[in-house]
């Protein structure tokens, strides 16, 4: 067993402004001990001991979720784990195993509290290794549940984006491929004969219907029964392709009767080129429609993600609409609300003032709760989600409730613990809620959970200027 001297101690940075009869008193009240490779320290629930200083070796920290083992930290050579002084953790939560042969210098844990009272440098030594260790836990911890709430959403997203990109590839090719010069149709166009009333009188009938913005919604039924009344008129006119362009004609909402009002105003002759012409325009349009709708869609879901993110705005509490949060968080999860069979209800108070937070994790919080939410109605395969928000004085309420199992007795009192989840391996981490706690806290609020069978209500309470 290695021998602790003053002078290894001064050599590490935790001890740096520690004077030596302390770090004495240290050696002299701690015990050595050597731990096997592979063996086991402590289990969850057994008491921490210690201050620990590991002399040669290194404590994997780790715990078993679900049947399977989630790895935590690991301490080597120089550290101090196990309990240290002011800490209110007294129960392990996870577990501890030795790496390589352990070699630790433990101090009684009965020994702290008269450490605290006589030996201030090496207790304020002690209390800044833990504020540092909690400081950067929390760090680590919000920063992974960002990529776990990015990680939720990244599945919807490329779902929600490969539509509208695939819509966008596809019709670009079908409008490259219809813009193609075609001499049979170039011929009957130059070949057409029609003059200047003529024109005037067939523009006055084409965009008295296309200039109507709202068309009546019709069932696949009642097209389908325009597209032949068309296509009919078409062959009793003996214009050419008539089966086949009257499909562009019903997605305008065309009728016989406006068609019977164009070719009143032309030759008839000139009815069937000027017909299919007008049917190669209204397709192009049609495409090009499709084109601006798909295009709109990415830059919204973009546009959502910025909001989303808040990747443009400084990292201070701003004034900002949470409704505008809570939508953009339905919107990139919108995939999975889907395909769950979710039916989603918001009952906003539209008289909400803005309110004061950090917007990016305030949306982190709507992302946990809804998809915790969605995931609870799985098992059902359908569900509602209702989001609720009003204004209780100088605070703001949201209310976030689903219709699923609900969450059992056993399991309430213990959601908001570090590393607790019920969910399967690579699904949760254990810190959503946690999380969802320590961002309300931060804007001075309250989050309050109640649920039966049947109904899970989660209440997120915060000043609107805090």
């Amino acid at each position: 067993m290695q021998t602790v001297t003053l002078a290894w101690l001064n050599s590490l940075d935790i001890f740096t402004n520690v004077p030596e009869d302390q770090l004495q008193w240290f050696i002299n009240n701690s015990e050595g001990r050597e731990i096997s490779d592979g063996e086991v320290l402590f289990k969850p629930g057994e008491d921490i001991t210690g201050p620990h200083l590991i002399v040669e070796g290194s404590i994997n920290y780790y715990m078993i979720q679900n049947g399977s083992r989630r790895e935590y930290t690991t301490f080597s050579r120089g550290d101090i784990t196990g309990y240290l002084p002011y800490s209110r953790g007294v129960k392990a939560k996870g577990y501890a195993r030795a790496i390589g042969k352990l070699q630790l210098m433990s101090l009684p844990t009965v020994l702290v509290q008269e450490m605290i009272k006589n030996h201030f440098e090496l207790t304020q030594a002690l209390v800044h290794i833990m504020s540092n260790r909690v400081r950067d836990f929390t760090a680590l911890q919000q920063q992974n549940e960002k990529m776990m709430a990015l990680g939720k959403l990244s599945a919807g997203l490329a779902h929600e984006l490969n539509n509208p990109a695939s819509a966008i590839v596809r019709d670009s090719v079908s409008l490259k491929d219809h813009l193609k010069l075609n001499p049979t149709m170039f011929k009957d166009m130059v070949m057409i004969k029609i003059n200047e009333q003529q024109v005037d009188a067939l523009i006055k009938e084409l965009f008295s219907v296309l200039s109507v913005n709202d068309h009546p919604h019709v069932t696949l039924k009642q097209r389908m029964a325009l597209e032949n009344e068309i296509s009919d008129w078409f062959e009793e006119q003996g214009i050419e392709n008539g089966y086949v362009i009257a499909e562009s004609f019903a997605d305008f909402n065309f009728t016989v009767i406006h068609l019977k009002a164009c070719a009143e105003a032309i030759s008839a002759e000139s009815r069937s080129p000027v017909f299919n012409w007008i049917s190669n325009l209204l397709v192009t349009e049609r495409m090009v429609e499709d084109i601006e709708l798909s295009s709109k869609r990415i830059a919204d879901l973009i546009s959502s993600i910025k909001n989303f993110t808040h990747m443009d705005r400084a990292q201070d509490k701003q004034f900002a609409d949470i409704h505008i949060g809570i939508r953009n968080t339905l919107t990139m999860l919108g995939y999975k609300v889907r395909k769950n069979n979710i039916k989603i209800v918001e009952d906003y108070d539209q008289t909400l003032p803005p309110v004061k937070g950090l917007i990016g994790e305030l949306n982190q919080v709507w992302t946990n709760l809804i998809d915790n939410a969605i995931d609870a109605m799985e098992i059902n395969t359908k569900g509602t989600l209702t989001i609720k928000t009003e204004k209780d004085g100088e605070f703001v309420r949201v209310f976030i409730t689903d219709d699923g199992p609900g969450i059992g007795p056993d399991t309430l009192p213990n959601i908001f613990d570090p590393f607790f989840t019920t969910k399967p391996m690579g699904k949760g981490t254990g810190m959503g809620l946690e999380v969802v706690q320590r961002i309300i806290h931060q804007h001075n609020g309250s989050v309050k959970v109640k649920s039966v069978p049947g109904q899970t209500e989660f209440m997120v309470c915060f000043p609107l200027d805090n």
